[in-house]
Formats: C-alpha cells, sequence, structure tokens
C-alpha cells in the first residue's frame, strides 16, 4: 500500500535529533509552527501540505513530560485533521513507561492510558526504543515497532576495545538485556541484587558474578537520579572491579543525577540522544552517541513497507 509522500517533522523536545534523522535519510524536516499561548497552552500549525502525506512526527515525551506528550498529541491531531494518510508517532523515549502495572493498591496504570491517548490523537503505529518494559507494546491497538538501541553501543564499545570485560545487570529486571548484550561482545555477564524501598531510592545487597579484576560496563534502559547506577557502581568497586563504564539508552538525568555521576567511580556513562543531552556535549564522563541513523533507517523502511526485522537484533 503506498501512503504518498515522506515527510518529518520534529517536536520541539528533540529538534536536533529530528534534523540528524533527516538528514540521514536525505530529506528536510517538514515545516511547522509550534508556540505557546501566555497561559502555556501549545499551539501547532502545520505549513505546508500533508494531504495524503506519510508523516512521521519525532517527539520523545522526555522532561517535562506533560508539556512534551501533550505537544505530540496536538501535531498529530493538527496532521489528521490536515489529512494526512498515515501518521508514526516516533517515540524514541516513551515517558510513563515505568508505570506499566499496578504494584500496590489504587494506582494507576499510566503507561496503558498514554497509549491510548497516542491513538486516539491519531497516530496509525508507533516507533519506539528499548521500552522500560516489552509488554507496553500490547498497550496499544495499533502496531509497534520496538528498536533496541543496542547495535550503536555495541559498535562504540567494540572500538574500545576493552579488555576482561564484564556485563553487569543493575537489577535483575534487565539480567535478559544484559546476557543478550554480553554474547554479541563477547563479555561474561554479572547481576546486582536491587532493593528499591522507595521510588527513586535504591540499595545494592549483592553482585551475583564474578567482577574482581574485571573491567565493567554497567547496561541499563533508563539513568534518572542516577542513584541505583552510583550504587552499583560503587559496590563493583568494594568488589574488586578495575574501570566502570556504564551504557543507558535514556539520559533522563533528573535533580543532580550529573553532579553524582561527576563524582562517581565510573569511568564514563554512554547514553544514547533519545533525549536531547546537547547541554552536556562537553562533560568528560558522559559520551553521547547518535541513534538518529537507526531511526532514520527503522523510518524509510516503514514508508517503503518493507522488513525492520534485521533492525531489532
Amino acid at each position: 500500500m503506498e501512503y504518498g509522500q515522506l515527510k518529518v517533522f520534529g517536536g520541539r523536545a528533540n529538534t536536533l535529533l529530528a534534523k540528524e534523522i533527516c538528514s540521514n535519510i536525505g530529506i528536510t524536516p517538514g515545516e511547522i509552527k509550534l508556540t505557546n499561548f501566555a497561559d502555556k497552552e501549545c499551539r501547532v500549525q502545520i505549513l505546508e501540505n500533508v494531504r495524503g502525506a506519510d508523516c512521521f512526527v519525532v517527539q520523545p515525551t522526555s522532561p517535562p513530560v506533560n508539556d512534551n506528550l501533550m505537544e505530540l498529541l496536538v501535531i498529530m491531531d493538527a496532521l489528521t485533521r490536515a489529512s494526512a494518510s498515515r501518521i508514526t508517532a516516533v517515540i524514541p523515549y516513551y515517558g510513563y513507561g515505568r508505570q506499566d502495572k499496578k504494584d500496590e493498591p489504587r494506582v494507576p496504570i499510566t503507561s496503558r492510558l498514554v497509549a491510548d491517548l497516542i491513538t486516539i490523537s491519531g497516530a496509525n503505529r508507533v516507533l519506539t526504543m528499548d521500552l522500560h518494559a516489552s509488554q507496553i507494546q500490547g498497550f496499544f491497538r495499533i502496531p509497534v515497532d520496538h528498536l533496541y538501541a543496542r547495535p550503536v553501543f555495541l559498535e562504540h564499545i567494540k572500538k574500545m576495545d576493552i579488555k576482561d570485560l564484564v556485563v553487569v545487570s543493575p537489577d535483575t529486571g534487565g539480567a535478559e538485556r544484559a546476557r543478550s548484550f554480553a554474547k554479541r561482545i563477547p563479555a561474561s555477564m554479572a547481576i546486582a541484587d536491587k532493593r528499591r524501598p522507595m521510588p527513586n531510592k535504591a540499595s545494592i545487597m549483592h553482585i551475583i558474578g564474578k567482577v574482581k579484576d574485571k573491567n565493567i560496563i554497567i547496561l541499563d534502559d533508563i539513568v534518572d537520579t542516577a542513584g541505583t547506577l552510583v550504587e552499583v557502581a560503587k559496590t563493583l568497586k568494594i568488589k574488586g572491579a578495575k574501570d566502570i563504564y556504564a551504557a543507558c539508552t535514556h539520559g533522563v538525568l533528573s535533580a543532580d543525577a550529573v553532579e553524582r555521576i561527576n563524582k562517581s567511580p565510573l569511568k564514563q556513562l554512554m547514553v544514547s540522544d533519545s533525549i536531547d543531552l546537547e547541554h552536556l556535549k562537553d562533560n568528560k564522563k558522559i559520551k553521547i552517541v547518535s541513534v538518529a541513523k537507526l531511526l532514520g533507517e527503522a523510518i524509510i523502511r516503514a514508508h517503503n513497507n518493507s522488513s525492520i526485522n534485521d533492525l531489532f537484533l
């Protein structure tokens, strides 16, 4: 099925990533005007003809989460009312992804609510990356292409040529992610036994696996306050680890996370540009690796109705 001309529009959450995606696929970003009324309501105007076009909207729902989510919804509504033939929400970072289950009485499943909002606003499909929980794909009633930043990090880490490497998962929930990563380097694997007494607070109880006299890469999907990451790094140092690196897809880095990382035993934190971190490009401990090429390739394949299966590997 043909969906018309390919057009990529970027919201204000990560304009640089949207431009880099367009540069990689050889098109000009779609013309859009994004402003706010005096009361901070977002206002959207599409400045070019999109009738019959295949439109992709690049907008991670990163902090400020509610503002960026609302802007995504309004952009897609504008495209729907302008008669776009298909709309794909490109959400490199899916905010509210950690609220994916009822783990306490009388709490919402906000990930499902956000999925419904995205669908109702006009999205025909979703392209996202490293969801906090894979089952979030099932919250949508439309197709979801779930990519992984793993190939980008693997390429970067292999160039570093780190010897005696161990991939560490910061909790048992990330064990499969770490195992999959480790076998592609290849490297051995360890797991941190974490307890979380309250949100954004973590206590590391044990390290399962051999880390003494080994170089480490801690692998995670999200670094928010960096509390877990730093505590794992400290525990690994106590256990006799040598150089400690970390790789994380989504650098939320809220509160005093950057200061905490700078003072930590970490030698380097590798993080993707799924969230705009341009202000940290000169930070000596934080290395930003781009996923623009990966997302651009996925967009081209989706537009051409060709398989993107090998991008999941």
